[in-house]
């Protein structure tokens, strides 16, 4: 147990000492050739900032994965590559996956991809997965199904993988909130995964978690004019929104036991998904229902209704991170006590409500400054 402690903890910190050497290259390389996200009417930042911080993600991870099981076994501790070679094919096919959306990502970033192309790609990620042994097999008592056969669950896994990818990028609309969510859903699974004794996607989690901080930092707290600030682009959202994927899968395969407290599956794959993926839904509604292509972007996600009403980005960054951690402490509290379909409910009722609102609280803001002009 001892090892594997220190070997999660070694991998946070070399990720976050290597992408803090690796982002201010980035940062260097950006502003010598210019390649900036320009700022127009549906974007929220006001200056030219570089949206290459994603590049960073991948190879640190990588790396320094690569890098701890060299000294592992340079100092003749075989366990890790014992686990490895247990899920050498997921693994083999995650990294393949991720490999191939970080290449369109860094190609979108640079010079712009088609969404349908897109969409191509990410179902071929979805494909990857299922090859590696990784996809819906239970739903574990939502809507009463259980055991899901193979001709439902491929599909449906595609589909998953193509939501969530999806859910990552859309929501990463203002500094910090996509790397926000996505450093707290990497840590909840890293330390679901280390108490089911799943030790190497521990390892992947924690460092996935380690190449985010230093990111968040330049992203949430960097000067644009002094040419500190970074956004991660379609290379970090598509590439840690296929990790996050490969974890909720992965975990949906696995049974719970005592160290979990039993709790059921789909809410420990999934809760820490819930802000993005219940976003995405109501956006996409809203535009198909208002006859607007659902797969252009507008200014209508959570966080637009957050800045809508006059709070600032940072808060509205704060307040949302601070709703995805209470909903999934929330719904593993009630996972003990209640039926899975009851916790999904009240998740959709509460995030529906609550948009009814923001909605309401809009509409009175602006009526009232109509009035006093």
């Amino acid at each position: 147990m001892i090892f594997w402690i220190v070997n999660c903890c070694m991998v946070f910190l070399l990720c976050i000492f290597f992408a803090g050497i690796v982002i201010p290259q980035i940062l260097l390389i950006a502003f010598r050739k210019q390649l900036f996200d320009l700022p127009d009417e549906r974007k929220i930042h006001h200056c030219a900032v570089p949206r290459l911080g994603g590049i960073a993600f991948k190879p640190v991870v990588f790396f320094t994965i690569a890098l701890l099981l060299g000294i592992n076994m340079a100092l003749g501790h075989s366990e890790m590559l014992s686990e490895i070679g247990n899920d050498v094919r997921p693994l083999a096919f995650a990294f393949c996956s991720i490999m191939v959306l970080y290449l369109v990502g860094m190609a979108d970033d640079l010079i712009g991809i088609r969404y349908r192309a897109k969409f191509v790609i990410q179902i071929l990620c979805g494909v990857m997965l299922i090859a590696g042994g990784v996809y819906i097999n239970n739903l574990y008592g939502i809507l009463g199904i259980h055991a899901v056969p193979l001709w439902l669950g491929y599909p449906l896994t595609i589909l998953i993988v193509v939501f969530i990818i999806n859910a990552i990028n859309l929501i990463d609309g203002i500094d910090g909130l996509a790397s926000g969510l996505c450093s707290v859903a990497c840590l909840f699974y890293g330390l679901t995964f280390f108490m089911l004794h799943l030790h190497v996607y521990a390892i992947l989690a924690f460092a996935t978690l380690g190449v985010l901080i230093p990111f968040f930092y330049y992203n949430v707290f960097g000067n644009p004019e002094h040419g500190r600030k970074i956004f991660m682009g379609d290379t970090g959202s598509l590439t840690v929104g296929m990790m996050l994927c490969f974890f909720s899968l992965k975990l949906i395969m696995c049974e719970t036991d005592d160290n979990t407290g039993h709790i059921n599956p789909m809410v420990l794959a999934f809760s820490p998904l819930l802000v993005p993926c219940c976003d995405v839904v109501r956006v996409y509604l809203h535009r198909v229902r208002n006859g607007k292509n659902p797969f252009l972007p507008d200014k209508n996600h959570i966080h637009h209704k957050l800045l809508a009403l006059g709070i600032k980005q940072r808060n509205a960054m704060i307040i949302i991170v601070s709703v995805s951690t209470i909903f999934i402490l929330l719904n593993i509290l009630l996972s003990l006590y209640l039926n899975v379909n009851w916790i999904v409910l009240s998740d959709i009722l509460i995030w529906t409500l609550t948009n009814i609102r923001l909605t309401k609280s809009i509409g009175q803001l602006q009526s009232e400054q109509k009035n006093n002009k």
